[in-house]
């Protein structure tokens, strides 16, 4: 029994060793344990370089940018000073110090019909603490941006009131500053002749047009014969018959002023077509010359901004402006617009390149409410049909498209020095976010400013 025993129990013992797998546990994890650190230790350094790359892409946007804004300033800047710029852009805004130092470099692409370019580059790498181990040291990283601008190209209307009131306050002064610093700024951004065009429509009950128009063809002087001149008889209540119709039926004489004499100003064109940019080919369409001794500085069509010449034309025009008349806003736009027009007398715009997008735009500044028109008002209050008719003129603006989307954006800034409320009919015409209203003079320049920077935008196309 004994010798049977220890013969089972050596038996039991050998089936229990061959079952026992303890050790092999051991034995596996000691030997998984070098490749598990392996993608453990991959991970982090993966995770830190992905980090890093992020960092730089962030920091390599916002140069591109602001290389981009300082060669819309100074684009004659050579190839060293551009990579030097986008070199300190860089290393002011990549704070990550998970790699060692970035290399930077920038390259740039003048006016193409794609638009000027600016791309800046960054490489570097990031040193691995796991993946060293297996003969990794360092883990590259490389990342770019690129900016364009100057694709679209932009046509700006300034249509600026020039009214008695105008003259109050330091207002008009106020408004050919901020204008001049806006063709300033447009101007900056000019890569070439056509990028930006910049017309300047004078207006107050009346716009000029320029005398030396006087045998245009988009002319009509039925208007101007009725009453440019005087009758030989004054009425019952020594009040002058103001016009040929009314003297002539009275049984006087009308003593006629020579065309030859006529200052260069119109009035508005019949209804409906005050409201419309329908040619001038007909009695109906024709603009109505008229005589009127507070006529405002003639209107100058759509001038380049590139160019000190140009921009001194432009500006020349500015400094010629004085106040005086009524106030006649739906006037002032509805030239603005007209000068947006191409190919169509009067003041055609330059034709436009397929190749390029364009942005139209037109700029209205007024210090008052409308008075006067042809039909309605006095002069001196509101008039509630002359805002009507303003604001079917810019419903039609709206209504006119290109390839499916709006081809003019509006602007109105409202200069209310009198404390009273917002001109609503400015309201209703200026495209949303795009209404300013100012209550002083000072407020004029921070205007043009924000409309200066919200088209200087779009020229940073991506």
């Amino acid at each position: 029994m004994f010798s049977r025993s220890i013969s089972d129990q050596a038996s039991r013992a050998a089936r229990r060793f061959t079952r026992d797998e303890r050790g092999n546990v051991a034995m596996i994890f000691a030997v998984a344990l070098v490749p598990l650190l392996g993608f453990v230790g991959a991970a982090i350094d993966y995770s830190r370089t992905t980090a890093a790359r992020s960092s730089m892409k962030v920091a390599l946007d916002s140069a591109a940018l602001m290389v981009s804004k300082d060669l819309g300033s100074n684009p004659t800047m050579s190839a060293a000073e551009i990579s030097t710029k986008a070199t300190n852009y860089f290393n002011a805004l990549y704070t990550s110090n998970l790699s060692g130092p970035i290399t930077v470099t920038a390259n740039y692409t003048t006016n193409t019909k794609d638009g000027s370019t600016v791309t800046v580059t960054g490489s570097g790498a990031v040193d691995t603490n796991f993946m060293r181990m297996v003969g990794f040291p360092q883990m590259g990283i490389v990342g770019g941006s690129t900016t364009t601008w100057g694709s679209t190209r932009m046509r700006i209307a300034m249509a600026l009131d020039v009214t008695g009131s105008m003259g109050q306050k330091g207002k008009l002064k106020a408004m050919q500053d901020a204008a001049k610093n806006l063709i300033d700024t447009l101007s900056k951004s000019s890569r070439m002749t056509e990028d930006v065009y910049i017309s300047i429509v004078p207006f107050a009950q009346m716009v000029n047009v320029g005398s030396s128009n006087r045998n245009a063809s988009w002319l009509k002087w039925d208007v101007y014969d009725d009453t440019a001149g005087s009758c030989n008889k004054s009425r019952y209540d020594y009040r002058t018959y103001d016009s040929k119709t009314a003297c002539n039926n009275a049984g006087y004489s009308w003593n006629a002023t020579s065309r030859n004499s006529w200052n260069g100003c119109v009035t508005d064109r019949d209804k409906p077509n005050d409201t419309t940019n329908t040619a001038a080919t007909s009695a109906a369409t024709r603009f109505p010359a008229y005589q009127y001794s507070t006529c405002p500085e003639p209107i100058l069509g759509m001038t380049s901004a590139y160019g000190s010449n140009n921009v001194q034309t432009l500006k020349d025009k500015i400094d010629a402006l004085d106040d005086g008349g009524g106030t006649n806003q739906p006037i002032g736009m509805a030239w603005a617009w007209w000068t947006l027009q191409t190919g169509t007398d009067p003041f055609p715009a330059p034709a436009k390149d397929s190749n390029y997008k364009y942005t139209d735009a037109i700029i209205l500044l007024s210090d008052g409410e409308n008075t006067i028109n042809r039909w309605d008002g006095n002069g001196s209050s509101r008039s509630p049909e002359v805002d009507a008719r303003q604001k079917i003129l810019c419903d039609n603006i709206r209504a006119e498209q290109v390839d499916g989307k709006r081809k003019t954006t509006i602007y109105t800034i409202q200069v209310n020095t009198d404390g009273g409320p917002d001109y609503e009919v400015l309201k209703y015409c200026a495209d949303a976010g795009q209404f300013f209203a100012t209550t002083d003079a000072a407020g004029i320049a921070t205007a043009f400013a924000a409309i200066g920077n919200s088209l200087n935008a779009l020229r940073v196309s991506r």
